[in-house]
């Protein structure tokens, strides 16, 4: 029985016929493609959101109401229950509902015209700009949400204050606080929450699309 050498082996095996190698034009066709289609999946979930937001409010406006756990914090806090103040906080409700539609429809329709870009584009500097365009877009979109979040509890409070001012309900000090912590606690967590859902679902596609950014750059420096 032959004698194994290590260092036969591994001559052999650098002497074996290697995979062909895919020159730049290859390589960069690969990553355009690829781009659009991240940039297609985000255009996909954006719109899901916008549908199920959407499909939500249609629900809570014909067959229920979402309002009551608001309504059950101010009865809490002593407010008179009454139909002016279910009715003033319908309309302000509503507002807000229709802020968050709109705000959503509109970096749908921004990641729509940037996917119809990338799509068509064949310049390669051109396209490396629209996908910085089209990340920072996405960043705008979290920041948008946390925003928006943001602006609900603030006319929350500025509705709660008011309603506690027109029934002359003055707020104990514990009282007082425990409402300005359990606020905190739950306008943080709600931010929290959209920060890991949009970093878990749109970052791991951004990532990806950062990596062929990259690529992309380097193939044009290398043509320069």
């Amino acid at each position: 029985m032959p004698e194994f050498d290590i260092d036969n082996f591994k001559k052999t095996w650098q002497e074996q016929e290697v995979l062909p190698k895919y020159n730049s034009t290859e390589i960069e066709e690969m990553l355009n493609k690829s781009s659009r289609n991240y940039v297609k999946y985000i255009l996909w979930i954006s719109t899901a959101e916008f549908l199920v937001i959407l499909g939500m409010n249609l629900y809570y406006m014909l067959l229920g109401n979402d309002s009551n756990s608001f309504m059950n914090i101010l009865t809490k806090l002593g407010v008179k229950n009454s139909v002016d103040i279910q009715a003033n906080f319908a309309h302000l409700y509503f507002c807000l509902k229709v802020i968050s539609l709109a705000m959503t429809a509109f970096f749908v329709y921004k990641f729509y015209r940037n996917y119809k870009k990338i799509n068509i584009e064949s310049n390669l500097k051109k396209l490396i700009i629209q996908i910085i365009k089209f990340k920072k877009t996405v960043n705008y979109f979290i920041l948008a949400n946390i925003l928006l979040i943001i602006l609900y509890t603030i006319v929350l409070t500025i509705f709660t204050f008011v309603t506690l001012s027109s029934q002359k309900i003055e707020l104990n000090h514990p009282t007082l606080i425990g409402f300005y912590v359990g606020l905190t606690l739950m306008t943080a967590l709600s931010i929290i929450l959209i920060w890991i859902y949009y970093r878990i679902v749109y970052g791991i596609i951004l990532k990806r699309l950062g990596k062929n950014l990259a690529e992309l750059q380097k193939i044009e420096t290398e043509q320069v």
